[in-house]
């Protein structure tokens, strides 16, 4: 059956995924219309192609568990010098962000992995162009803003073309956000 190449990730939905797509494409990264506008729960993982239904199992698991939650963008963040990224800064949601990648990475199931580095929820706007396109990236969109209600997160395969396409979409379970500053408790997700 051979392997695929997986992702979880937030789209950042309309009008702001496309305008954060073209402007990631104005900026010189050729990569940005292969990859959707998003903030990364799973990265980049190689699994066996029959494990894709236990992956789904385990992702319907975990958004039953969530719930709604407000996000917010805004300003700009790098990880220069480490890693050649510029991104836009995700100011409410970056806990509930963080809850959930470690759910969808439990050790339980079928996607239990490492990371590279620690993890810091941002939408890329800019990965390994040269370092005057990457601080262009850094100054306009210093004052981007975006918020919406984040109401679920998708699954997605890369292509041997390179492109990342939408698998399936997990809804979250409930349809209440959490009191700001509520108290968070085991199997509930975060806000804020």
């Amino acid at each position: 059956m051979g392997t695929v190449t997986i992702g979880v990730s937030i789209a950042v939905p309309e009008p702001h995924g496309s305008r954060l797509q073209e402007l990631r494409a104005g900026f010189g990264d050729a990569a940005a219309h292969g990859i959707p506008t998003h903030v990364t729960l799973l990265p980049p993982t190689e699994v066996d192609a029959g494990l894709v239904p236990a992956v789904e199992a385990h992702l319907i698991e975990v958004a039953g568990i969530g719930r709604p939650f407000p996000m917010r963008l805004s300003g700009t963040g790098t990880f220069r010098p480490v890693s050649p990224v510029v991104y836009v800064r995700i100011v409410t949601g970056a806990e509930a962000c963080t809850w959930l990648q470690q759910q969808v990475r439990a050790a339980s199931g079928p996607v239990a992995r490492e990371l590279q580095f620690p993890y810091h929820p941002h939408v890329t706007v800019a990965h390994g162009i040269d370092d005057a396109a990457m601080d262009r990236a850094f100054e306009e969109l210093a004052g981007y803003e975006a918020e919406w209600p984040c109401t679920g997160f998708a699954l997605y395969e890369q292509g041997a073309d390179g492109v990342w396409r939408k698998l399936r979409e997990f809804p979250f379970g409930g349809t209440v956000v959490p009191p700001q500053g509520s108290h968070v408790e085991r199997g509930s997700i975060p806000t804020g």
